[in-house]
């Protein structure tokens, strides 16, 4: 009987294992998939879409962001949330700024938008 497993990556394209791969995957992936923690030193409040306050839209937008060794960020990529919000939780979140660390690092920020703000 075979076995086969697919295991999302931080890419589009899943990873198919099969048979007594699957074991090893899965611990490979679960230190591949580690977050890399870097503390906050700044942070920027999104401002709130006059748009999306009028239409009563509010959520949790994901973003990929990418922080360089000196702590800026310097890219951000949605992950998931509301076209109406997105646009603003990058520009806030471009402007943070992170603990100086040896490498560039990729870190998954979550960014909330609660109606009423």
């Amino acid at each position: 009987m075979e076995v086969s497993l697919a295991i999302p990556l931080r890419s589009s394209r899943p990873l198919l294992l099969a048979g007594g791969l699957v074991l090893y995957a899965l611990c490979a992936s679960a230190v591949l998939a580690a977050p890399t923690q870097r503390a906050i030193v700044s942070r920027v409040s999104p401002a709130y879409p006059e748009l999306a306050r009028r239409m009563h839209v509010s959520g949790k937008v994901v973003l990929l962001v990418t922080i360089q060794p000196d702590g800026k960020v310097s890219a951000t990529k949605v992950e998931s949330g509301h076209a109406l919000l997105a646009p603003a939780a990058q520009d806030a979140v471009s402007r943070w700024r992170f603990a100086p660390g040896p490498e560039a690092s990729e870190s998954e920020i979550d960014v909330n938008f609660a109606d009423g703000q």
